[in-house]
């Protein structure tokens, strides 16, 4: 997935709710909003990595059905950092307290926090760099477990709040730690692809 930033400073500041509207207004597309106020357009996901993001959907659904510990979210929902930003990871994981306190009407927009858990899964021609980078501005956010999957050179970034990040080459699976307890993430089928 390519992704294009165009800064909007020199036209207007775009608030929260004009880009909750803009979004709103042009379903089709995959925006986010960067802390800086620019605008992030990023390409749809090719059908192998399209297919191993829904696969890991799965797989933390049913761990999180069964634990009940949480809610668990898609590729599509907007989450307004605290830092200005408006983000959409792959997945995502809060537990069920954060959901509670919510109020519907929060519900209903962009989820007003960081997710506690995140993970970007990079397309073939997505930039480990920037995946990175937008790994950092989650876990400068609060995020508690985050991680960047790089199918393509078979590696993974495991980022841990207050903690140095850490990558793995080719692990064979990965846990949710002390944060999605008791989930195990197979990685086996997409490193054989």
């Amino acid at each position: 997935m390519t992704a294009y930033t165009i800064d909007l400073e020199p036209i207007v500041k775009l608030t929260r709710e004009q880009f909750y509207k803009l979004c709103a207004a042009n379903p089709e597309l995959k925006l986010e909003r960067n802390a800086n106020n620019e605008l992030v357009l990023m390409s749809l996901s090719g059908g192998e990595t399209s297919t191993w993001n829904s696969e890991i959907n799965y797989d933390l659904g049913l761990w999180n059905r069964q634990s009940a510990a949480g809610i668990t979210f898609g590729s599509s929902t907007g989450f307004s950092l605290p830092n200005g930003s408006d983000r959409s990871p792959d997945t995502a994981w809060i537990p069920i307290v954060k959901w509670n306190a919510l109020t519907p009407e929060q519900r209903k927009g962009f989820l007003p926090l960081c997710p506690d858990f995140a993970i970007e899964l990079l397309s073939p021609t997505d930039s480990w760099l920037k995946g990175m980078a937008k790994m950092q501005e989650y876990q400068d956010n609060g995020c508690r477990l985050g991680w960047l999957i790089d199918p393509k050179s078979k590696r993974v970034a495991i980022y841990r709040l207050d903690k140095p990040v850490e990558i793995l080459q080719a692990p064979s699976s990965l846990s949710g730690e002390d944060v999605l307890v008791g989930f195990v993430l197979s990685l086996e089928n997409i490193w054989s692809s």
